[in-house]
């Protein structure tokens, strides 16, 4: 504690530390536990965007992801390679592509959330039900905080 930092502040810098640490966590996990021989952490999470905010361009998915041009094109090509994906011209844009999911990329997602939800429920029935309780609490806690 630095001697301008009061009890309070380096109270909630602690559990911020905390939280950041958890989430991270079990966000790496999730993403591992539902990915692997089907489709990547990486696919997964360009299918998730397609799916809720509908197509988008290469450059809009790199964005997006925070990743360089070269590797968003290699993650497509993947997913168009598997059928999950498809490209058309882009309405607005002729020299830009347009990407889209398609239905055999929706499916591949709702599958791979569903084994993510599993596996989370599998570890969420090993607490006990004031932890659970607790648990659920903090959940919705922080989708206020993340303004969902």
């Amino acid at each position: 504690m630095t001697r301008t930092q009061t009890k309070e502040e380096s109270d909630l810098n602690a559990l911020a530390i905390d939280l950041r640490t958890a989430v991270m966590r079990t966000s790496r996990r999730l993403r591992v536990e539902a990915t692997g021989e089907v489709i990547t952490p990486g696919q997964y999470t360009v299918l998730a965007v397609l799916n809720s905010d509908g197509p988008s361009t290469l450059r809009g998915l790199a964005e997006s992801e925070h990743v360089q041009a070269p590797s968003m094109t290699r993650i497509v090509n993947a997913l168009a390679d598997q059928g999950f994906v498809t490209r058309s011209a882009h309405p607005a844009d002729g020299r830009q592509v347009s990407i889209s999911i398609t239905d055999a990329g929706r499916k591949v997602l709702a599958e791979a959330r569903e084994q993510r939800t599993a596996w989370l429920a599998r570890r969420v029935a090993g607490l006990s039900k004031e932890d659970r309780e607790i648990l659920s609490r903090a959940a919705h806690i922080m989708q206020e905080m993340s303004g969902n």
